[in-house]
C-alpha cells in the first residue's frame, strides 16, 4: 500500500494526505561526504562510500528487488450484479490489463500531466494504438464508470469507456469522491458500475471494513495471493475484480538518472552496496512507516546520514532529487516525470 496522494478526494492508500513540511533531520553521522567510488578498511574489506546527491534533470526509480512494497497493480472492480447481467463486462476490461504496464502509464499520465493533454483524447488514442480488438455486444445496455479525482483515475476510467464503447455500451465516466465514498455505491451498483482500482489498497480496504481496523494484513508483495485474497473479500461485500495489468502505482524510490549512472545503481540492493550516508526526502510520516525509512533500513542495510521531510510523491520532493539537494525521494511509481529509458 502506499501513501496517500494529497488531494482528498483521490482514493486514500494508506492514512490521510501528506503535508509537506519542508524541514531538515540529522538522524544519523556516517561519515563525511566523499566521492563515488568505494572505501576500505584496515585489513582490505570494501565498505560502501558516502555518495553525494548529483543534481539532474531526470529521475528514475530503483527496482524494489527484495519486495518492500506491496502490490498495488491497476485492476478493474465492478459491481457483481452488473458483471452478473454483463457477462462479458470483465473480459472486455480485462483487455486493457493485459495492454498496459507501468512504462505505459508513466507515458499516459506524462501526456496529462505535464504535456496537458486531455485524459478523454490520452484515453483514445491509446486505445487506438494499443491494439485491443473488441467484438460488438448485442443489447449491451449501459454503464457507469466512476473515475477518482486524480488524472491517471481519469485516464483509466476513459481507457475503460473507450473499449466499453466499442463494444456497444452506452457508457458514462463520472468523477468520484475518495474510497470512503465511492466504495458503498459500487457494491450497490446503483450510481456507479465499475471503478479502476489498485489491487493492494483495494484488498486491505475491504479488509478492514470486513474484519476490522485490526485484522491481519491480506494484500502483500506477492501478487497472485493478493488477488486471490482480493477475490474472497471482493466477494463479501458485492464486487468482482477482473485481472491485473503488469502496471503499477505504488511508493517507490528514485535517484536522478546522473546519479544512477555515475554509481551504476538500477536497484535498491545496489544502492546500499555502493553508498552510505545518503539524504531521504519523503512526506513526514516517512520516518515511522514500515514501508519507508525503517523499511529501507531493515531490509536493504540503507544508512541515512539526514531526513529531509517534504511531501510524499510530490512536487517538493521530485524537486529536491533534481536540485541535488537529497539523494533518495519517495515517489509514484506511475508519475508522469519519471525516466522509462
Amino acid at each position: 500500500m502506499r501513501l496517500a496522494r494529497t488531494p482528498l478526494s483521490s482514493p486514500l492508500r494508506l492514512v490521510g494526505a501528506a503535508t509537506a513540511v519542508v524541514g531538515l533531520t540529522l538522524l544519523t553521522a556516517c561519515g563525511e561526504p566523499g566521492s563515488a567510488g568505494g572505501n576500505s578498511t584496515d585489513d582490505g574489506t570494501d565498505v560502501a562510500a558516502t555518495c553525494e546527491p548529483i543534481a539532474g534533470d531526470e529521475i528514475v526509480v530503483l527496482d524494489d528487488d527484495q519486495h518492500l512494497q506491496t502490490v498495488d497493480n491497476i485492476i478493474p472492480a465492478v459491481n457483481a450484479d452488473a458483471a452478473e447481467q454483463h457477462p462479458e463486462l470483465i473480459g472486455l476490461l480485462d483487455q486493457v490489463s493485459a495492454a498496459l504496464d507501468t512504462d505505459t502509464l508513466i507515458e499516459l499520465n506524462r501526456s496529462v500531466d505535464i504535456d496537458r493533454e486531455t485524459s478523454e483524447n490520452v484515453a483514445a488514442e491509446f486505445v487506438a494504438s494499443a491494439g485491443i480488438e473488441v467484438e460488438e455486444v448485442a443489447d449491451a445496455g449501459s454503464v457507469t464508470i466512476g473515475a477518482a479525482d486524480f488524472a491517471e483515475s481519469a485516464t483509466l476510467g476513459n481507457i475503460y469507456a473507450e473499449v466499453l464503447e466499442a463494444a456497444g455500451y452506452e457508457v458514462e465516466v463520472t468523477t468520484i469522491g475518495n474510497r470512503e465514498a465511492y466504495l458503498p455505491a459500487l457494491e450497490k451498483g446503483e450510481q456507479v458500475q465499475v471503478v479502476p482500482e489498485y489491487v493492494g489498497t483495494l484488498t486491505e480496504f475491504i479488509n478492514h471494513d470486513v474484519n476490522g481496523p485490526d485484522a491481519e494484513p491480506v494484500a502483500s508483495s506477492d501478487l497472485d495471493a493478493t488477488v486471490e485474497g482480493l477475490r474472497g473479500l471482493a466477494e463479501e461485500v458485492g464486487l468482482v475484480v477482473g485481472e491485473p495489468s503488469a502496471a503499477q502505482d505504488q511508493n517507490a524510490f528514485a535517484v536522478t538518472t546522473a546519479f544512477a549512472e555515475e554509481h551504476g545503481v538500477t536497484t535498491l540492493s545496489e544502492l546500499a552496496e555502493a553508498c552510505d550516508g545518503l539524504i531521504l526526502g519523503a512526506g513526514p510520516e516517512c520516518t515511522e512507516r514500515p514501508f519507508c525509512q525503517p523499511g529501507l533500513e531493515e531490509t536493504y542495510g540503507l544508512t541515512f546520514s539526514e531526513f529531509r521531510s517534504l511531501d510524499a510523491g510530490g512536487p517538493l520532493t521530485k524537486e529536491a532529487l533534481k536540485q541535488g539537494e537529497i539523494t533518495l525521494g519517495l515517489v509514484f511509481s506511475s508519475d508522469g516525470s519519471l525516466s522509462t529509458e
